[in-house]
């Protein structure tokens, strides 16, 4: 064999080496007795790759687009000065920089893209629309990218190109007006947007508790609806919303309650249509589909550790790409439950809460890749994504 061949191969091994040797075992529980077995993950501890002198803070959302890169939207003012040397005039230290609030990130950990902030958003009435507080990401199938907030006044969510063009809005920012309006928000958490059928769902849910619906092709409200598909319930919140309210009233928990709850977090759809929405204050998902006629109705309730006080649990939802699995992230036992898709048998867990690979600190968010490989986020002290790897 010559020297180039063996040089080769020689890198070969060693970036095979490297990589498996990144890659860090989770602590699992698999449910006994349970009919299917739990998948394995490992974590990738040398994802992602960002620019020497960038730093991310909490990250609030995540999405996968249609060629298995990652975005996350993260909050560069969750930063402190002592995190952004590089940001003080004069700077204090050798690094760092906020990375722009969305970073869209290839499979293998490189950066794409990123923007963000009020230069790329309108003024109304005077305010810009950029979001004091982001939370939510999405990004549809055409790659035009999704955005709420939860900070003061942050009633709105925007949609952008993939390269940061702004394209529309709904709700303004200052202007909300309860759960039984048509067009004002109150500080919607997240977003699906079904391009097919031009239907956009956003969890109104940390001022308001509701879901709410609009077309995206002529850009009006579809309809809206409270726990178990009725009218919105439940009142709003007294207020802004702020960290010290995210455990407020978690000794009232009810996994019964016939409204949600005041932190309605996460909407979704799976392949076959259903809705899942994260009652996150309730410890529950609610379930639904549209009917014929394009109404949401209620399919069922799914409790996730419904004794959990606290943060409570039902954060997000992914499903494998196969859709055999259902992934719950789970903020207050920083674990992600996996459940089988069609029947909803618990299979068991994995991950627990700390600061090691494969642990979580305010787990907020999990999305899966084409390949079945998962990512995670967390808020909070967290700050930080993760890429969990689907071992064969």
């Amino acid at each position: 064999m010559n020297k180039t061949a063996l040089l080769f191969l020689s890198g070969f091994f060693t970036s095979m080496v490297s990589a498996q040797s990144s890659l860090v075992a989770l602590e699992s529980y698999p449910e006994p007795g349970a009919s299917h077995p739990l998948p394995e993950f490992k974590v990738d501890a040398s994802w992602p790759q960002l620019p020497d002198t960038w730093i991310i803070g909490q990250v609030p959302g995540l999405a996968i687009d249609k060629s298995d890169n990652l975005w996350l939207l993260h909050r560069p003012n969750s930063l402190s000065p002592l995190d952004l040397a590089l940001e003080q005039s004069p700077p204090t230290g050798v690094c760092c920089e906020a990375a722009p609030h969305v970073v869209q990130i290839s499979p293998q950990g490189k950066v794409l893209n990123s923007w963000g902030g009020e230069s790329i958003t309108p003024d109304i009435d005077g305010t810009n629309q950029w979001p004091q507080t982001v939370h939510g990401l999405f990004v549809d199938d055409t790659n035009t990218v999704w955005i709420g907030g939860n900070g003061k006044g942050d009633h709105v969510v925007l949609n952008f190109t993939a390269d940061g063009k702004f394209i529309r809005q709904f709700g303004q920012r200052n202007k909300t007006d309860g759960n039984q309006s048509k067009a004002a928000l109150g500080n919607p958490a997240d977003i699906y947007h079904d391009t097919h059928t031009t239907q956009v769902m956003i969890a109104d849910g940390y001022i308001n508790k509701r879901i709410i619906e609009f077309d995206t092709a002529g850009n009006h409200f579809s309809q809206y609806w409270g726990a178990y598909a009725s009218q919105p319930g439940g009142g709003t919140r007294d207020g802004d919303f702020d960290v010290s309210q995210a455990t407020a009233g978690a000794d009232n928990i009810n996994t019964d309650a016939p409204d949600f709850g005041d932190i309605v977090h996460c909407v979704t759809q799976s392949q076959n249509g259903l809705i899942y929405v994260c009652d996150r204050r309730n410890n529950r998902l609610q379930i639904f589909k549209n009917d014929e006629q394009g109404n949401a109705r209620f399919v069922r309730d799914l409790v996730i550790a419904g004794q959990t006080m606290g943060l409570g649990t039902a954060t997000d939802v992914a499903f494998s790409p196969d859709n055999k699995y259902l992934y719950v992230a789970d903020m207050m036992n920083g674990r992600i439950w996996v459940l089988w898709h069609e029947t909803y048998e618990l299979l068991g867990s994995f991950g627990r809460p700390g600061r090691y690979p494969g642990q979580f600190t305010w787990l907020h968010s999990v999305v899966a890749d084409s390949q079945g490989n998962l990512y995670t986020s967390e808020v909070s002290t967290g700050r930080r994504v993760q890429k969990l790897v689907l071992m064969p």
